[in-house]
Order: C-alpha cells, then sequence, then structure tokens
C-alpha cells in the first residue's frame, strides 16, 4: 500500500484540492511540502500533534517537509475555530516560543542533509511594506469571497476585528513566497485552515499562473466531536515540565473504548493489519488496546524509556501496588512555604492538579485527596516545611499521583 492510501486507511484526509496530483507526487517521494505552527505557547501540543505525525510520515517516504514557524503571523493570530480574539504576544515571547517548537520538533522530523527546512515566516511578513503588499497581493482577494470563509464564521458572531482579517492573506502569502523561493508546491495542515489554504493556491495561480495543491486532515475528535488535547489541568502538552511522560501515558490510557482503535490507526506506526486485528477487541483485551495507544505515544513524545517507566508506573499503581521510583515530580519553590508552612489547598492549585481553590476545596471535603497515603478531609490543612524532605507524595482520586519536592 502506498502512502496516500495508507493515509486514507487511517482515516486521516479530509480535504484535497486535486486528489490525483497530490496522490502522485506524495506516492512518489517528490513533494516539498510545509505545515505551519503560530508559536502560542512555549510547548507543542496535542492539536500539533496529527500534523507533526503527517510530516514525519511523509518524509519516511521521500517527501521534503518545509516546518515553517509563525514568527511573523504571530503578530496576527489566526481566528480559525475561535470565538475571541487571541492574546496579542511581545516579539520577545514570540520568538521565544518559536525556539522552543523548533527544539521539540527535532524528535520528530529529520532536519539532516537537507532532509527538511525549519523556517521563520518573521524573514519575509515583517519587512513588507504595507502599501507594496496591497498592491501585490490586494487585487487578488474577494472580500465576500473571504467572509463566507469557514475560518471567520464563528468570529463574526461576536465581531472579527481587521487584525484577524489580515490573517488568510498573510498564510496565502507564505506559500506564495514558499512555493516561488523553495520549490514547495504542496500545503498541508488541519481541516480548520482549509479556506487560508486554498488562498495560497488561488494567490500562487493568480500571480505566477503555475498550480500548487492543498491537503487537509481530519481534527482530532473524539466519539462526541470534541477536540481532544484538554485535561481539567488545561491543554495536554508535549513539553516534559508541563506534561510528564506519566501524565501524558494516562491521558491516552484513558481514552473512551468508542475511540481508541480509531486513534490507533490515526497516531501510530502499527502496521493496519495488525491494527485489523484489534477491532473485535472488548472487554480485558480492549484495555491491553489502550496500552498500546497510550505506550506507543509516548514513546514517539518521551522516548523508550519513559513510555517504559510510564507503562510500569500505571499497572503498578492500578494494581494496588507502591511504584513511587516512577512518580511524576513537581519542583516547587521554596519561596511559596510561609514561616515553614502551606495550605493544602494553594499547594494543590499550585501543583496544577486542581484548576482553582475552588476545585481543591470539593475534592478535599469530598475525600479526594491523600498526602503520603492518608486521605485528608479538612479544608484548613497545612503541608510543613519537613515533610517535602524525602519528597511529598501527593494522591488525587485514583489515577493522578505526584511527588512534590523543593527546588
Amino acid at each position: 500500500m502506498q502512502i496516500y492510501d495508507e493515509l486514507v486507511a487511517r482515516g486521516l484526509i479530509a480535504q484535497v484540492t486535486d486528489e490525483d496530483k497530490v496522490k502522485e507526487l506524495i506516492n512518489q517521494g517528490k513533494a516539498t511540502f510545509y505545515i505551519g505552527f503560530d508559536p502560542t505557547a512555549d510547548s507543542l501540543h496535542v492539536g500539533h500533534f496529527m500534523a507533526l505525525l503527517l510530516a514525519k510520515r511523509l518524509q519516511m517516504v521521500g517527501n521534503k517537509p518545509i516546518i515553517l514557524l509563525g514568527g511573523g503571523t504571530g503578530y496576527v493570530g489566526d481566528p480559525s475555530g475561535r470565538t475571541d480574539m487571541r492574546s496579542m504576544l511581545t516579539p520577545e515571547k514570540i520568538n521565544y516560543n518559536c525556539e522552543c517548537f523548533k527544539k521539540q520538533m527535532e524528535s520528530f522530523i529529520d532536519f539532516s542533509n537537507n532532509k527538511a527546512l525549519v523556517l521563520n515566516n518573521a524573514k519575509w511578513l515583517l519587512d513588507l511594506n504595507y502599501i507594496q503588499l496591497l498592491r501585490e497581493v490586494g487585487p487578488h482577494f474577494s472580500v465576500n469571497n473571504m467572509l463566507r470563509a469557514e475560518c471567520y464564521k464563528q468570529r463574526m458572531e461576536k465581531g472579527l476585528s481587521f487584525l484577524e482579517f489580515n490573517y488568510m492573506i498573510m498564510q496565502s502569502y507564505d506559500f506564495y513566497y514558499l512555493f516561488k523561493n523553495y520549490g514547495c508546491s504542496l500545503q498541508f495542515g488541519g481541516d480548520d485552515q482549509w479556506s487560508n489554504m486554498l488562498g495560497g493556491t488561488e494567490l500562487i495561480r493568480r500571480k505566477l499562473g503555475k498550480d500548487a495543491y492543498a491537503m487537509t486532515i481530519n481534527l482530532l475528535l473524539n466519539s462526541e466531536g470534541k477536540k481532544m488535547g484538554k485535561t481539567a489541568k488545561g491543554a495536554v502538552w508535549l513539553d516534559r515540565e508541563k506534561t510528564s511522560p506519566f501524565e501524558f501515558y494516562q491521558y491516552w490510557r484513558n481514552v473512551d473504548d468508542k475511540d481508541v482503535i480509531r486513534f490507533i490507526k490515526m497516531l501510530t506506526f502499527i502496521p493496519l493489519d495488525e491494527i485489523s486485528k484489534m477491532e473485535s477487541f472488548k472487554g480485558e483485551e480492549l484495555n491491553k488496546a489502550k496500552d498500546i495507544l497510550a505506550y506507543e505515544l509516548t514513546k514517539l513524545v518521551h522516548g523508550e524509556e519513559d513510555a517504559g517507566n510510564a507503562m510500569k508506573m500505571s499497572k503498578s499503581l492500578f494494581s494496588g501496588q507502591s511504584c513511587e521510583e516512577l512518580m511524576p515530580i513537581y519542583k516547587l519553590n521554596k519561596n511559596l512555604i510561609v514561616d515553614n508552612v502551606i495550605s493544602l489547598i494553594d499547594l494543590l492549585v499550585e501543583t496544577k492538579l486542581c484548576s482553582s481553590k475552588s476545585e481543591a476545596r470539593r475534592l478535599i471535603l469530598q475525600n479526594g485527596i491523600s498526602v503520603q497515603d492518608r486521605v485528608v478531609s479538612d479544608v484548613y490543612h497545612k503541608v510543613c516545611l519537613a515533610e517535602f524532605e524525602n519528597g511529598l507524595n501527593i494522591k488525587k482520586g485514583k489515577k493522578t499521583f505526584l511527588k512534590v519536592v523543593l527546588k
């Protein structure tokens, strides 16, 4: 099975501008393609995962990825799929986030020997002359067509700023620039980017009289149609300091039964014929499939050793055995301990075990928090400095464990 057919069989492809041509290019390993990532945070998250894996799959069969960091588009912010305007980041924060992204991507993409490029669109976007851009690009965009674009619909209800309105033009210009200067004829991305990507193919056609192509992949949704990658603590990050390997493992281990086989198809490199044998799994066998999903994805992000440790810890904790040496660790700033104590509620919020003080109070009252293997039911409980000497073990519910140490 060639790569395009495999992508279809794995349920990845959503929309394609010219299926026959895209299929021919990537099957022959001749495509130079790009995928863009705006630096909205200092770590990639699960929402970026599918795009990174797509780039990896295509590179493995000879195609050349261009990973485009949005050092320029990050100044504006993509309105796609949002009901509110993104917070505006400082130039320093944008640059820092780009560097964090670049470092993380090296675990997925092989940048050696010119097999892939990582570029930053700040290189060309920040120096553009506004009047020159209007004259060069403006005549090729219909405002009526732009307002009908899916990426603007949600924002139109609450008010679309002129800043955000320009995002489609900037992304289209990126494709035009990469086509002209790097021979990039394909753009891949999430399905919520379809309108922006079509803007780029149309700009290339109008300006250069040549064809370029776009393909979107399905967004990572659960069986209820909700976006994956969020927990009570917030986003599921690829940075181990934000989401530990164990937390990452547990996130995938706890997916709904209806989603597990579909996610194995979409997110792992397990051969399809092996996955087909799992489709009839039920009960305990389905739990084994969840272990496979969690292990494979944790291995991709954090490596084999961390994936193995996360699996050991998961199995030990759920069997009632102690596995303290494998617990995720949170390094607490010693300055937060005042007069040799810190309230348990403040500690739960600081470590992000709880998203708010009200959630922390509720869990304590419901006997959902244990400290050093003892259930705490007093919302005024304080933890003493001496208790951190060998690490403070906290358990939230039945599945979340954390060792807190001082730094």
